[in-house]
């Protein structure tokens, strides 16, 4: 059997990746920056140093399905640590009186030039399934319904991911599935993958697709059917000998993803309370105190991380009720003053829970705490809505940029809310963090329907 097959170099292009990635860092450090060193000593050092970090981060972990701001992300990740190992080697060599600016000059230059080339071989490697039809994977769908027509869909209208799909199988009747006349025409069409409905096979028929997947080295996938909330990511890890199947990978539980999300944290709402809150409180304050008696700050306990409860603070924006812990604003709620309309429709009700995010208490993005009444409430009757307990809170989330903001006027509102979260936990990144903050920004410009 062939090592690669017709059409696809993917096995190339990793050891292609990492000789031209070592060549770059050894480059620029012997020819530019650090021409007073051993180059021999450095290469060794560099590359078996890079060539871990890159295991331990996933770095060339990319695929054709991989996005932008993921393959951004790891990029950033790895020079993060590759700067940690070259201060270590001016640390271990002194006497060299390796400049502090010139590391960050060589980190700076050498990360804009791997990450080039890592996004040019993506966009190149696009552009060449687009035009020639090469470097693509034919595939095929058990099991006709909503989910597998939108994945038949997907493949057909974006043909830079490089899928060739090429039959559905429809198994309305289980009992009457002929699988053999299937496994056929895989094996006459030469197909890749095989991606699998779980609902319109019974449990032998998918234990025979998957022995067939294996004894003809075809790539088998599954499509989770069900209606409810689901987990979108699973995690395969081996106890010994004994393979184990995780309900969910979540990123925020890696230290090192838990320091960087605090760094900013604590540099993010450090800003905004020094160049923001320091002369905008007082002006508030002044507006709230001059329309209604009470305090300026709202205090509020709510849900926090591992479910924990904590004070969560806003500028007050009704004037003083009892059933403030009790229930939430509504459209036209007569409790909210002029200035607290003002400010809950520019989300300047919000800013004081920067001081959350620098206490600990909360996060700059993350699910959004409900009152403890309404998570009381929600937790018996919306499936998977504990799962947003599993990382601290924030003051914006995927959830709120995606219109599901304010007031939970259905069921519907509160489970679209938890998918959005769940898929942000599951697909935690600092970019995505920025990229929701950078909508959150813009949706307080423009103004929101639901922020009332």
């Amino acid at each position: 059997m062939s090592l690669f097959k017709q059409g696809r170099y993917s096995g190339y292009l990793r050891p292609i990746s990492y000789l031209i990635d070592l060549s770059i860092i050894n480059a620029l450090a012997i020819l530019y920056f650090f021409k007073d060193i051993d180059p021999q000593m450095f290469i060794l050092f560099a590359s078996v140093s890079w060539i871990i970090l890159s295991i331990y981060s996933n770095f060339y972990e990319v695929y054709r399905y991989t996005r932008e701001v993921t393959i951004f992300s790891l990029a950033l990740r790895q020079m993060v640590l590759f700067t940690l190992i070259v201060f270590a080697f001016s640390g271990f060599y002194h006497n060299l009186n390796i400049n502090t600016r010139t590391v960050f000059n060589y980190i700076l230059i050498s990360f804009l030039c791997i990450t080039s080339f890592k996004f040019a071989l993506y966009y190149l490697l696009q552009k060449y399934r687009v035009s020639f039809g090469g470097n693509y994977r034919k595939t095929v769908i058990f099991g006709l319904n909503k989910k597998t027509l939108a994945l038949e869909n997907f493949f057909n209208k974006n043909p830079e991911y490089g899928y060739v799909h090429k039959k559905t199988f429809s198994f309305k009747d289980k009992k009457s599935v002929n699988l053999e006349s299937c496994f056929q025409y895989i094996k006459e069409e030469a197909i890749d993958e095989i991606y699998c409905s779980i609902s319109e096979l019974t449990n032998s028929q998918i234990s025979e697709v998957t022995d067939f997947a294996d004894n003809n080295l075809k790539i088998l996938k599954f499509l989770p059917d069900n209606k409810e909330i689901h987990s979108k990511k699973l995690k395969y890890e081996y106890y010994d000998y004994i393979p184990i199947l995780t309900l969910r990978d979540i990123p925020l539980e890696e230290p090192f993803n838990t320091v960087i999300k605090r760094m900013f944290d604590i540099v993010f709402s450090s800003l905004v309370i020094i160049f923001l809150l320091s002369w905008l409180t007082p002006l508030i304050a002044i507006l709230i105190k001059m329309e209604s008696k009470g305090p300026v700050f709202f205090k509020q306990s709510r849900n926090g991380f591992n479910y924990k409860e904590f004070d969560c603070y806003k500028f007050r924006s009704m004037t003083p009720n009892k059933n403030a812990h009790l229930y939430q604003a509504t459209r036209g709620d007569q409790r909210i003053t002029k200035i607290g309309r003002f400010i809950r429709k520019t989300s300047i009700d919000e800013l004081p829970q920067f001081f959350n995010v620098l206490f600990g208490d909360m996060s700059v993005v993350g699910p959004r705490p409900h009152m403890v009444s309404h998570t009381n409430m929600y937790a018996k009757k919306i499936d998977k809505f504990m799962v947003r307990h599993f990382v601290k809170p924030g003051i914006t989330g995927l959830a709120q940029i995606s219109g599901f903001r304010g007031e939970v006027e259905t069921d519907k509102d509160i489970i679209g809310r938890v998918k959005y979260d769940i898929f942000y936990i599951e697909n935690w990144s600092l970019l995505l963090d920025l990229k929701i903050i950078t909508k959150t920004f813009v949706n307080a410009v423009n103004g929101e329907e639901k922020a009332y």
